[in-house]
């Protein structure tokens, strides 16, 4: 392997053969991280939800490109690598050379060009040596409320599956969202009567950890805290709030961790919920402090991401375990115990309308998830990596049982065990496998890009990565007007609705 670090705020590295495929490498968990054909991917759709998805001050770069680093395979198999040793920083594919861009003045560069897996472990210990690696932490084994649920839970129902679960070797209770009052107001709402801190008493007592979900970064438009504090929102150079997109039926805002304010309230939100027994803790939509926006304090805009979760980092204590999802990658790393590394799960395949019509491959959904985290396996040399939940169970999900074995398959790799799976849903022989998932030490060989070895058993990936080639002539335009009815709220609303009645149904049913 050759390499070298060079300093500039503009490099450009000639590629020295003829190009095959270039990396992409998207901004933050949910964002595209594959090897791509040369052909650019067109924009993702819908628009309205770019913020939350994508790096909006890239999104409609047309030449391939990625966030901090980019790389081309090249005809003698070997790849040419350009990679930041800094934040703020964006490389894309200009012509026949590999270009970076520094938003916040001259960078490190790593140069390099060899074996892949040289040169991902060779960045990889010049990013721990950079930005640090948290305490390592045993890996935890959780269930999570989100999948089966969503946001349909309540005290009650969450006591019994705790319950239910006594006896399964699960480190963790996770509670995820549907326990606030709003996003942006994190105290209980009438589902929870008792309080959290008397819930995580409740999964403490059964021989659990309890865990809990927040989204402290962004708040809906109707919450108290947007009412309340305006000024502690970004805007942009115009004076209007910089959107981080859109949930919950509403318009998000992202606070502004520059603030000495917010870093307060960031500070007596993180000891409130350690306070109430929770140590494990999921903090999500974390980009949101780092979209581009007008800062109380001049400061580049992952830098002040940084600042944020650094304070909540060290307000939770080393001894709390912290998983990031939405994410940007590179901020976070040396602050957090996990990090997500892929979009969410969702609990089909793929489904044709994301796949197809929107070209949108940070939407939820299995192959999305495996796609984006395989390509990201090289950073458990720094953090724990999150592919997220496997699933065991034929309800729930759309997934045969290839599917679902290759999710549990990429779990392993990970050593990051999660499901969602109801209790009430399991027949033995599930039970029997979800016990083995959790139980099982596995060996692990990487034989290929996408191929590995489980204790000697083959598994190969490839199945999950090909990307959906867009829509052109009639059909393409068919498209654009499906993105154009996709980029309305009442069509994300409408969404909204559909998969809260049937998480609804399902929480109804276990009370029967």
């Amino acid at each position: 392997m050759e390499y070298q670090i060079i300093r500039s705020d503009h490099p450009f590295i000639k590629i020295p053969q003829t190009a095959k495929r270039y990396l992409v490498h998207g901004w933050q968990s949910w964002s595209l991280a594959s090897w791509t054909d040369l052909i650019p991917f067109p924009i993702p759709c819908p628009q309205i939800l770019h913020p939350m998805q994508y790096d909006p001050l890239y999104i409609q770069e047309r030449k391939l490109h990625g966030s901090w680093y980019g790389a081309v395979e090249l005809d003698d198999g070997s790849i040419l690598f350009l990679g930041a040793l800094g934040l703020e920083t964006h490389v894309r594919m200009n012509g026949e050379t590999l270009e970076g861009l520094s938003e916040a003045g001259a960078k490190d560069w790593l140069v390099a060009k060899g074996d892949e897996s040289a040169v991902f472990d060779l960045y990889s210990q010049l990013l721990n040596h950079r930005f640090g690696s948290a305490q390592q932490k045993r890996s935890q084994r959780v269930w999570c409320s989100w999948y089966s649920l969503y946001t349909a839970i309540d005290e009650k129902i969450l006591i019994q599956i705790s319950g239910l679960l006594q006896g399964l070797p699960f480190d963790v209770i996770q509670i995820d969202d549907g326990w606030q009052q709003k996003v942006g107001d994190w105290q209980p709402n009438l589902k929870f009567p008792s309080g959290m801190k008397s819930l995580a008493e409740a999964i403490r007592s059964q021989g659990k950890q309890a865990g809990l979900w927040l989204a402290p970064l962004l708040a809906v438009k109707s919450s108290r805290l947007f009412g309340e504090h305006p000024e502690w929102f970004l805007k942009d150079q115009q004076g209007r709030f910089v959107s981080a997109g859109f949930n919950w039926g509403e318009q998000l805002y992202a606070l502004d961790t520059t603030h000495p304010q917010v870093l307060e309230w960031l500070q007596g939100l993180m000891r409130m919920v350690r306070e109430w027994g929770y140590d494990y803790v999921k903090l999500d939509f974390l980009y949101a402090a780092a979209l581009p926006g007008k800062r109380y304090q001049d400061l580049p805009r992952e830098t002040a991401y940084r600042q944020g979760l650094k304070i909540m980092r060290q307000s939770l204590g080393e001894d709390a375990y912290l998983l990031a999802c939405g994410a940007p990658i590179f901020p976070s790393l040396g602050l957090c115990d996990a990090l997500r590394v892929g979009p969410d799960v969702g609990g089909e395949w793929e489904n044709s309308r994301d796949a197809v019509l929107l070209t949108n491959p940070a939407i939820p959904g299995v192959r999305n998830a495996i796609r984006t985290t395989l390509h990201r396996l090289w950073l458990n040399k720094i953090v724990q990596i999150d592919p997220d939940v496997a699933y065991f169970t034929r309800q729930g999900n759309h997934l045969t049982n290839k599917q679902k074995q290759l999710l549990q398959d990429l779990a392993q790799i990970c050593h990051y065990r999660a499901t969602s799976d109801l209790p009430h849903w399991f027949t033995e022989e599930e039970l029997f496998s979800l016990k083995q998932f959790l139980e099982e030490e596995v060996d692990v060989q990487w034989v290929g890009r996408y191929a590995f070895r489980l204790n000697g058993r083959l598994v190969d990936f490839s199945s999950a990565v090909p990307l959906v080639r867009p829509l052109a002539g009639i059909k393409g335009l068919a498209r654009n007007l499906f993105c154009w009815l996709a980029n309305h709220p009442w069509a994300l609303k409408l969404n909204d609705w559909q998969s809260k009645s049937a998480a609804e149904r399902i929480r109804r049913s276990l009370g029967e």
